[in-house]
């Protein structure tokens, strides 16, 4: 029987997912938009020119500004900003059936709780199923069907195996898990490392800083996700490893392009209308890992800057003049 998937949020990875998902061809695929003009002009077009220019979307895939398209889902994908999750799971709960799974698709930490977004979900929707969605994978490269490889983590493998084949295609291939806290957790961090990899290259520290930097910083993202539960190796697969190495090299990414200006500037100023999930996630992660007495430098220098406690330099004399130690 032919399942139903609705991706909620037509942004360009809310996008990129429906297309993949619909040249799965194991699912009925429907993008759920906020903006009904939006809707209609990708209904007409079969492009999202706002998101993802250029690129023409499957013609099985279809669109709907109306929210009770969720109300006979099998499977629905949050595809909304880490810090836009609970407001959209209240919005939308009364259409979402009892245990049907839901998997949210976004990197980060709760600001105000710093619950992992699977918990937040969690509370919002009980009796739901939900996974999580992470990985190494730009909307543009899985929306040209460029080969893109990511994971899916549910609270058991079976669940997270059927979401994956489900989901996969072609071009685009999921691998499971049962960590969904060592999934998130290095999906949250990468972002903030990405950050601090954008500051060498703006500030000009050069390619072995780089190096440096994603080697530590990997080390940090396993000490913090073995502190909640998660598992260690987790953070070292696609999920932690992969997204970092690319999040923290391609300039395709907001968090590293950010850095790129901070470094330059010595200061750190957001960018208005420009989402830097990593500016976010420094703060949540800093205060939990002092909570629970995780050291993490890195993550604590990009804090201190954003927050505008130190400037580009201070930071890294802190970090280069920590006392030596072990590998």
């Amino acid at each position: 029987m032919t399942k139903r998937l609705v991706v909620v949020g037509s942004g360009a990875f809310g996008t990129a997912l429906a297309a993949a998902a619909t040249l799965s061809g194991d699912a009925e695929t429907t993008l759920l938009c906020r903006d009904p003009a939006q809707c209609d002009e990708m209904l007409t077009t079969r492009v999202n020119a706002r998101n993802l220019p250029g690129l023409r979307l499957p013609d099985a895939l279809s669109f709907s500004a109306d929210p009770s398209c969720l109300d006979d889902a099998d499977v629905a994908l949050f595809v909304m900003p880490s810090q836009a999750q609970r407001a959209a799971a209240q919005a939308l709960g009364r259409h979402l059936r009892p245990n049907m799974a839901v998997i949210t698709c976004a990197k980060g930490i709760d600001r105000e709780t710093g619950e992992l977004l699977t918990d937040l979900l969690e509370s919002e929707l009980p009796g739901r199923r939900i996974s999580v969605l992470s990985g190494p994978g730009f909307a543009a490269d899985i929306a040209k069907g460029l080969p893109t490889a990511m994971v899916l983590a549910s609270a058991t493998l079976e669940e997270a195996d059927a979401h994956a084949r489900l989901i996969s295609g072609p071009t685009f291939r999921l691998y499971a898990s049962s960590d969904r806290i060592g999934v998130q957790l290095g999906g949250a961090l990468k972002n903030v490392l990405a950050i601090a990899c954008g500051i060498i290259e703006g500030a000009g520290l050069g390619d072995s800083a780089r190096a440096a930097l994603i080697s530590r910083g990997l080390a940090e993202m396993s000490r913090f996700a073995a502190a909640f539960g998660g598992d260690a190796h987790t953070v070292r697969g696609l999920s932690g490893l992969g997204d970092l190495v690319l999040t923290a090299t391609s300039h395709q990414s907001r968090n590293l392009r950010f850095g790129i200006e901070t470094g330059r500037s010595g200061r750190a100023a957001l960018p208005s209308g420009e989402l830097v999930e990593g500016a976010a996630a420094a703060a949540v992660a800093a205060r939990l890992a002092a909570e629970r007495g995780v050291d993490m430098p890195v993550t604590n220098a990009v804090a201190s800057i954003i927050e505008g406690r130190l400037d580009v330099a201070a930071a890294m004399n802190a970090l280069m003049t920590r006392p030596i130690t072990t590998e």
